[in-house]
This record gives C-alpha cells, sequence and structure tokens, in this order.
C-alpha cells in the first residue's frame, strides 16, 4: 500500500483536510510567485512543503502510517512560519499577497497541532498505526 492509498483509509474528514492542505501549502505558495515583493515567500513555501512531502512518503515507506509522519512538517514549516510572519509585516508586502500569507500560516498552523500532537503520541511511546483497516 502507498502512500495515497493509506490516505483512502482514513475519516472522510482527513480526505478533506489534505484537499485543502494541497491547495493552502502548493497552490497559494505558487500565487506568492505573481508578486516581487513575494516571490521568495512562495518559492520557500514550496520548496518546505515538496521536501516535507518527499520526507513523509518515503518515512511511510520505510515505517508505514505511523504517527510520527508529521515530524517534517514540524521541522520546515516552523521555521518556515518564522519567515512567512515577517514577510507579511513587510511594508513593501502589497495587500493580496499579504492576505495569502495569512491563509498559508493558517493552514501550516493547523496542520503543525494535528502533527505535533501524532508526533509527541508516537515519541511518548505509542506505536499503533494510523490506519482505520488494514
Amino acid at each position: 500500500m502507498n502512500f495515497a492509498e493509506a490516505m483512502t483509509q482514513q475519516p472522510a474528514w482527513v480526505g478533506w483536510w489534505l484537499n485543502w492542505l494541497l491547495i493552502g501549502a502548493f497552490l497559494l505558495p505558487l500565487v506568492l510567485l505573481i508578486w516581487r515583493p513575494s516571490r521568495m515567500a512562495g518559492f520557500l513555501s514550496l520548496l518546505a512543503s515538496v521536501i516535507a512531502g518527499a520526507l513523509i512518503n518515503l518515512m511511510f515507506q520505510y515505517m508505514g502510517h505511523v504517527k510520527l509522519l508529521g515530524l517534517p512538517h514540524i521541522l520546515l514549516w516552523v521555521p518556515l512560519l518564522f519567515y512567512l510572519n515577517a514577510q507579511q509585516k513587510r511594508l513593501d508586502m502589497p495587500y493580496w499577497p499579504r492576505r495569502i500569507i495569512y491563509v498559508v500560516m493558517a493552514t501550516l498552523l493547523i496542520s503543525l497541532a494535528f502533527d505535533t500532537i501524532a508526533t509527541m503520541q508516537y515519541l511518548l511511546g505509542d506505536r499503533t498505526p494510523m490506519l482505520l483497516t488494514s
């Protein structure tokens, strides 16, 4: 079973969230590439999300669907959030990129809440797989 197949075994709301995550962590950062002041924010957001996605898929291949899969998000998105927060405060940041950065940040923060809880559970000894069915 690959990662995409494993996601189909999750409750419906997880699928909805993953669809939103695709928008908030991949598509909206692409839109930030339109404006010069937000290009680096868009590029770094995309880069962090692509690397996190690749690492999650790699971890899934070796470990299965465990609660530690959110660790790449934590390691890459926490520093990114500090950077994005600084960028949205820039005086030269236009209105729409600033709003898009807010949405990206909110998306990452919500995802990090789930990831942090699951990662802490794993680190505290809860190694139960996250799949509902085998």
